[in-house]
């Protein structure tokens, strides 16, 4: 069978030999071996076009000088001015020092470039938002990366944008990073991997409850890996209802709970020692104890599979639900963890069921903020995001593998920005006020901007089709590989 241009039938292109294993290998294989030949083609996958026009050469002497001299004093007259008098108020900023991108660790600040223009192609097709990456060398005179280097970077740049997003930073660095830039920058500071993660996960896990018929005040949680990602699902779970006492979190040593004196010894990981004396009252210590009766399962952790175990899954209480994040592989296969007994199993990955990306909130999140000027996304934001996301899936229909929204439905961004633009002007973060019908005109009218323009982009060749016989020749080397292994 041949493959299609829009990689649909992608499956249906392997052998029918293939185990639902080799399926999910394959694909892994296929994905990224054509990402690189894809980057390589078009040189990345960002640029920089003009929105304003071209009308006659004399238009240069209104864009450039002299004219622009007006732009400069009536800003310098009046900062919050940049924000209508340039692009500052669409534009935003991905900050990166590349120590932990995916499930591939420290790359290099270069090594990020790939993931950051990523998260600036999300925000512009699917939010309607400028953005640009910048992967910066955070390492100070002793090799060690300083968070400081960070901190003091974003507060220079942030006259130049609206926002600022911060990107694979490595723990305990991203914590203190994000908790200073919050308080000291004058616009939004938003850390996907911390908030946005947390915010559509909390969004899928609404859903799943109402799925089950179980509340989140009561039900019993496990958190398997407690990186930046996780422990904010844990925190900003509880700010939606969760039970602290009902929660049991997991490093790489084991449980977290009151006797963890390794984690209380160093002040760096504050974070981790805010939920060793919220949760686990009981001091529960291996994962066989902690799965036992659990109704829900949040792991964000090492790529797998093969990390978590099905008997783990077994021991869980009837109509679970699994999540397993990690990026690229899952910590376990969907059909593994439905075989071990899970109801409902979402994923980071978009090939499987139930989605659980931050790609659906950061570009809807940034939008909202961006739209009424905030000063800072509020934990209240980010839950209302989450409740927009769940509202938004129940409204059109959810089963146990439809749970959430998925980027391919258009009303799904606009409809959050404008609820997260609403919250934020309840927060009293926000520079203008804003109805709900308005903001959500706007969102919309800017994301129909960016995938029109995109679409038009296409169809007139200034980007140019991928060739079939580089996705042929793709696929045939990712059957190749998987039929050897």
């Amino acid at each position: 069978m041949k493959l299609k241009s829009d990689l649909s039938n992608l499956e249906e292109c392997f052998p029918e030999s293939f185990t639902p294993a080799q399926v999910a290998k394959a694909k892994t294989i296929f994905y990224k071996t054509l990402a690189l030949e894809g980057h390589r083609f078009y040189g990345g996958k960002m640029q920089t076009i003009p929105k304003a026009g071209v009308f006659g050469f004399n238009w240069f002497n209104v864009w450039y000088t002299p004219g622009v001299s007006k732009i400069s004093t009536t800003i310098r007259d009046d900062n919050e001015r940049s924000f209508e008098l340039s692009n500052r108020g669409n534009l935003v900023a991905v900050v990166s020092d590349s120590t932990r991108v995916l499930g591939d660790g420290d790359v290099t600040p270069p090594g990020g470039l790939g993931v950051m223009e990523g998260k600036a192609f999300l925000m512009k097709y699917l939010g309607g938002i400028d953005a640009v990456a910048l992967c910066i060398d955070s390492r100070n005179q002793k090799g060690e990366n300083d968070p400081e280097i960070i901190i003091d970077l974003v507060k220079r740049i942030q006259p130049s944008f609206g926002a600022v997003n911060l990107e694979d930073i490595s723990q305990p660095n991203c914590y203190r990073v994000l908790d200073v830039l919050r308080e000291e920058c004058d616009i939004p500071v938003w850390h996907d991997d911390q908030q946005g993660t947390a915010c559509v996960t909390l969004a899928g896990l609404l859903n799943a409850l109402k799925i089950v018929g179980k509340k989140l005040s009561e039900v019993k949680i496990v958190y398997f890996g407690a990186g930046a990602a996780n422990t904010t699902c844990l925190r900003l779970n509880v700010a939606a209802g969760a039970d602290p006492e009902k929660s049991i979190m997991f490093d790489s040593r084991g449980a977290l709970h009151k006797r963890r004196k390794d984690v209380e010894a160093d002040p760096r990981f504050y974070r981790k020692w805010e939920i060793c004396m919220k949760t686990n009252p009981e001091g529960v210590k291996t994962m066989e104890e902690a799965m036992k009766g659990a109704d829900v399962l949040i792991s964000v952790s090492t790529p797998g599979p093969g990390v978590i175990k099905p008997e783990w899954i077994k021991l869980m209480a009837p109509k679970s639900i699994v999540f397993v994040c990690a990026n690229p592989v899952p910590e376990i296969y969907p059909y593994e963890a439905k075989e071990a007994g899970a109801y409902i199993v979402g994923t980071g990955r978009g090939d499987f069921p139930n989605q659980i990306n931050n790609s659906l909130g950061f570009p809807g999140i940034l939008k909202g903020a961006l739209l009424v000027r905030a000063r800072k996304v509020t934990d209240a934001m980010a839950i209302a995001a989450a409740k927009s996301l769940a509202d938004f899936a129940e409204k059109r229909g959810i089963n146990p593998d439809n749970i959430i929204a998925t980027m391919e439905e258009p009303g799904v961004f606009p409809n959050e920005a404008a609820d997260v633009a609403q919250q934020a002007v309840k927060d009293g973060v926000s520079r203008v006020q804003m109805t709900r019908e308005e903001a959500y005109r706007k969102a919309k009218e800017d994301i129909d901007y960016s995938r029109n323009l995109t679409e038009l982009l296409i169809k007139e060749s200034f980007i140019k089709t991928i060739p079939p016989e580089l996705l042929e020749k793709v696929l045939q080397k990712t059957i190749e590989e998987v039929s050897r292994s």
